[in-house]
């Protein structure tokens, strides 16, 4: 019989043979020896990877047990650190400051980039799927989460001028990814960014984000109101977060090492709704929503919208939706640091250029009906014209009498009305600014379109049998009956007028103008063709509004030389307003500014003629040519096919690339150029030599790191 021995061990009292002991013992060994390891790892054992990384781009990157220092050239400003805590149940941010000569301030520490991700149901079933407008996502049922940080693998990789980190472990329930930071040469600027997917289909979403700490991390709160005054909080200890109504969409904490500002993508950042209603887009605090415990400051939305259709961002299953957010930092006050983050919005004013105008079109301000034929007190000078040339919008199209006035009749009142506009409109305009009457008729043609006249017409929209096509009378001079899409393309040709489909392929436009393309008044130079709008959203899209872009390559390769100018399509227009996001800009190519009184024929000719480019406000393309045709314009192509295409671009944020779009009649072909090696705010013409044999149209667009872009209008081929 084997010896038996007793041994004490911290398991208790064994009684065990010499080989069952000695086996225990290794299990025991083994069990500690995963247990240390495993908790290593969680605590600084993942390896700082570095595939794409380029050591001569200007950053660098140092690793001391959990913490990783990333630091980059960040212009004037010095150079950007940011010291990255890769120990889980950590705070993400150990300290982000700037380094001035020698001297390291630290602007804030011990932060987590946090985020709230709400999931609802799209509706793909009753209107047009994913290009739906009409939805109600909050009234049907959707959930809130905290989007959770596990931190398990790490990334360093070089993208021209800008640096991307990326940690793996982000999750929220029905969606996984990583945290990606991207931080731009140039400037002390970074992105942050959850990159998600989900495989469900039908998914709507919203999210907000900042960055929270366990104990205050910023002695002061500071943000502008909504009139552009600078106010701030001492950021004391509240039960509750505080969600604030700002104007730049920006809110920023300071300390003694200086300040940061934390604010959205000026224009991806908001999903369509009918009205630019100032939300309260940002927040600070402490237990946000009760769900991110701590003080922090960040951006927000509004998950019931303006109250009307609230559509959210699309999520469609497999796309990389950038729940994403961007800072600034500064050695200075908040104040300081505010104008800076104006910059790349030029202060939410569109920037003048020599030999352009801006047109902002499709507002229903419904300031006739509303006020001036409801009785009310008529100001010398209407509010909203006020807020458009403050934006510097020298011409605005109006889309009046939307469902409120009486287009079909009686006769008395619709000539009343529209007198009213045009007496609105002269009133209005000065020598610097026109304002220009306008509606969406929603008659005749299908779908919902708008038109313009180049002076002041009366007609109305409804012709009984025996009346005239025009009449003529001493107050109003013609008066124009129209019945049906016939008189509705004789008056537009016998007037110089314009028509196009407002919001198309979806809203009230679904189905158009694919529907009328064949038809004789689409064919008709009197019908421009459509308008743009970032709309419907997805934060997957490199590129807003792809819905209409889309559709100017389809109109193209019809071959019907049509256009597409930009439209806002809002209603309330107030300083108070969030404006800015919501709106958009045509840079039609004239010297001149169009008078009142002379009428707006240039105006129209500029629209027609194809002579402009529209933008978000950010990118401007102050010159396209193709083998020196500019837009709307027709190239002969060489005997090879050859084109030389030169394009100036102006930016604010740093680019990221450009699309030459073309087409056969057939397929359409898309030449990129990376544009990521670009810093902010720049300036630079570009040239390239492309083979467009057998093509029959060529085209522009370009797109920053924030999603704001611009288009130009086509250059036709020979």
């Amino acid at each position: 019989m084997a010896n038996q021995f007793t041994s004490t061990t911290p398991m208790g009292t064994l009684h065990r043979s010499p080989q069952k002991f000695a086996r225990a013992i290794f299990c025991c060994l083994s069990a500690t020896v995963l247990l240390l390891a495993t908790t290593g790892l969680n605590a600084q054992n993942i390896t700082v990877g570095r595939k794409g990384f380029n050591a001569k781009a200007g950053v660098s990157v140092k690793q001391d047990k959990e913490i990783v220092t990333v630091s980059w050239p960040a212009g004037a400003d010095g150079t950007g650190r940011m010291l990255i805590n890769l120990k889980k149940g950590e705070p993400l941010f150990s300290s982000i400051g700037l380094v001035k000569g020698t001297a390291y301030r630290e602007v804030i520490k011990n932060v987590n980039p946090e985020f709230i991700l709400t999931e609802g149901k799209r509706d793909l079933i009753s209107q047009n799927g994913w290009n739906i407008f009409f939805d109600k996502v909050p009234l049907k049922p959707h959930q809130s989460y905290k989007v959770t940080l596990d931190k398990r693998s790490f990334n360093i990789s070089t993208s021209g001028s800008r640096t991307v980190i990326s940690i793996g472990g982000v999750e929220a329930p029905n969606f996984s990814g990583d945290l990606q930071i991207t931080l731009y040469t140039g400037q002390p600027l970074f992105n942050v960014a959850a990159v998600i997917s989900t495989a469900i289909d039908s998914t709507a979403i919203l999210y907000d984000a900042g960055l929270v700490a366990d104990k205050k991390p910023v002695s002061k709160v500071s943000w502008s109101d909504v009139y552009g005054k600078v106010q701030s909080d001492n950021a004391a200890a509240a039960d509750t977060a505080t969600n604030l109504a700002v104007k730049y969409r920006t809110v920023l904490g300071s300390n003694a090492g200086g300040s940061i500002a934390v604010f959205p993508a000026p224009h991806q950042y908001f999903y369509p709704l009918d009205e630019a209603f100032n939300l309260k887009f940002v927040w600070y605090g402490n237990n946000y929503r009760k769900t991110l415990a701590g003080f922090g400051m960040g951006i927000r939305q509004e998950l019931k919208g303006d109250n009307r259709f609230v559509p959210w961002f699309n999520a469609p299953p497999g796309t990389k939706q950038r729940l994403n957010f961007f800072c600034l930092l500064g050695t200075g006050d908040a104040a300081a640091l505010l104008e800076n983050v104006k910059r790349f919005t030029h202060n939410d004013v569109y920037k003048v250029i020599p030999g352009y105008k801006t047109m902002a079109s499709h507002f229903h301000n419904e300031f006739i009906m509303s006020v001036v034929l409801a009785g009310k007190p008529v100001p010398e000078k209407p509010a909203f014209v006020d807020v458009f040339k403050k934006m510097n919008v020298n011409m605005v199209h109006l889309a009046e009498f939307h469902y409120t006035a009486h287009p079909k009749g009686p006769e008395d009142k619709r000539l009343l009305e529209l007198k009213s506009l045009f007496d609105l409109c002269k009133r209005s305009s000065t020598n610097d600014f026109l304002l220009m009457p306008g509606e969406e008729p929603n008659e005749f043609y299908g779908g919902h379109w708008l038109q313009i006249f180049p002076k002041p017409v009366y007609w109305v929209m409804s012709r009984e049998a025996g009346k005239p096509f025009v009449t003529e009378d001493t107050e109003h001079g013609k008066v124009y009956h129209i019945g049906d899409k016939n008189d509705m393309l004789q008056l537009l040709k016998t007037e110089n007028g314009l028509a196009w489909t407002a919001h198309p392929r979806t809203k009230g436009s679904t189905g158009y103008p694919d529907k009328y393309k064949d038809e004789e008044f689409f064919k008709s130079p009197t019908f421009l063709g459509g308008a743009w709008k970032a709309m419907p959203a997805d934060l997957s899209q490199p590129r807003l509004g792809k819905r209409v872009l889309d559709l100017m390559d389809d109109m193209n390769n019809w071959g019907l030389k049509k256009k597409v100018i930009s439209e806002a399509d809002r209603f309330t227009i107030t300083h108070e307003n969030e404006m800015y996001a919501h709106m958009n800009i045509n840079y039609l190519r004239m010297n001149k500014q169009p008078q009142f009184n002379a009428g707006w024929q240039p105006v129209v000719d500029a629209m027609q003629q194809g002579s402009f480019f529209s933008t978000t406000g950010e990118v401007l393309i102050n010159d396209f040519t193709v083998n020196g045709k500019q837009s709307g314009g027709t190239a002969t192509l060489s005997a090879n096919g050859n084109a030389n295409i030169s394009f100036k671009l102006d930016w604010t944020f740093p680019m990221q690339y450009a699309d030459i779009i073309s087409g056969d009649g057939k397929k359409v072909y898309h030449d990129r150029i990376n544009l990521d090696a670009t810093k902010a705010f720049g300036v630079q013409t570009f040239s390239k030599t492309l083979n467009l044999k057998g093509r029959t149209w060529v085209r522009l667009e370009v797109w920053d790191a924030a999603v704001n872009g611009a288009f130009t209008q086509t250059v036709w081929l020979k």
